[in-house]
């Protein structure tokens, strides 16, 4: 399943966009531009432009555009305690 944000807060073209990703096993909450478009949700299949189908191995992190040029800046990743 492929799911739409809860809301469309993207910036125009041109400036900064902010993004926030908490991947916690098949669920993701997602903040962007300060408001959160995504709570909890489950992901239980690729999204589509994974390099393989392994979802339950580490692997790389990859970051995309889809509409021209992208380009990123300041890219933090912290890895959260186990429960």
């Amino acid at each position: 399943m492929i799911k739409a944000p809860d809301k469309f807060i993207t910036k125009p073209a041109g400036e900064w966009q902010t993004g926030e990703a908490t991947i916690v096993g098949h669920r993701i909450t997602v903040i962007m531009n300060g408001v959160k478009i995504h709570d909890n949700v489950e992901c239980l299949r690729p999204t589509g432009s994974e390099i393989d189908d392994k979802m339950n191995e580490p692997g790389p992190i990859l970051l995309q555009g889809d509409h021209g040029t992208v380009s990123f800046r300041n890219i933090r990743l912290k890895e959260l305690p186990m429960e």
